[in-house]
């Protein structure tokens, strides 16, 4: 994994050297019960057991714990990236109903990896990204202003995600209960009007997780600002990617991880 020694914060005015908190763990969980894979979800690695027992039951694959014999955990490994499986192993006679009750996410809005069931789908082949578009350090303030200001359902309620492209001048925007969901609408908009997002940042409301690291360089976007901090697989993947990552957002300050080539100075 990326260790994360410092970063350069701007502060309105100038650069520093800042040490920045410890990421968030996240990697590809799969739940596995009795050898087939049900899903993989992007999760922090601990308490294992909890969760692979609480989705059983919440996704109605066992009535109960009573119905679960053993577990255990097993570290593996895609594109050189570490992953779980926290493995589920049923009573007799349980094993027949998995086939057709097996989980194909349909839409969940927090896990941005619907209808994966396999972490080599979780971790696919990093596609690099080579755009040479930049940015000035002020422009990072403006994209995040023009971001909230293309909230419109975010001023009705509170509970709404956003995703914008930033051209330097201008913001697309848009909205979802789902972060994913919203950069996904970004993605169909600038298709739709056939425009180049290798020329611009990808602005997110939200934590940077690297399913969001993933679709943003499937189209081609340099740049990615967040206005939480990314979590350190995202923080990998935007390294591989040749994807500038920007994290903490927040007013005129924020902090630069990768590939600091496209912001002017850093």
């Amino acid at each position: 994994m990326r260790d994360v020694t410092g970063v350069l914060r701007w502060d309105g005015s100038g650069w520093q050297q800042v040490v920045p908190p410890d990421a968030p763990q996240e990697m590809p969980v799969a739940i596995v019960i009795d050898g087939m894979s049900q899903a993989v979800l992007m999760a922090t690695p601990r308490d294992l057991r909890d969760f692979a027992l609480g989705f059983a039951l919440t996704e109605g694959l066992i009535a109960g714990p009573a119905d679960v014999e053993d577990f255990e955990e097993a570290e593996v490994e895609a594109q050189g990236l570490p992953a779980r499986e926290a493995r589920l192993w049923l009573r007799p006679g349980l094993a027949a109903g998995l086939a057709e009750r097996r989980r194909h996410m349909v839409g969940p809005v927090g896990c941005g990896l619907c209808g994966v069931d396999s972490i080599a789908q979780a971790l696919p082949a990093v596609v690099p990204v080579v755009s040479d578009w930049s940015m000035p350090p002020a422009d990072v303030a403006r994209a995040m202003a023009a971001l909230a200001q293309g909230q419109s359902l975010r001023r009705a309620t509170p509970a709404i995600h956003a995703a914008a492209f930033w051209n330097g001048q201008t913001a697309i925007t848009r909205e979802d209960v789902g972060r994913h969901n919203a950069l996904d609408k970004i993605a169909g908009a600038l298709a739709r009007a056939g425009s180049d997002a290798g020329q611009g940042a990808i602005v997110m409301s939200s934590r940077l997780s690297v399913d969001l690291v993933q679709k943003a360089a499937r189209i081609g976007a340099p740049v990615l600002i967040g206005a939480s901090a990314p979590t350190g697989l995202a923080l990998d993947w935007a390294e591989r990617a040749g994807i500038t990552m920007i994290g903490r957002a927040r007013g005129a300050e924020f902090d630069l991880y990768t590939h600091p080539r496209r912001i002017a100075g850093a």
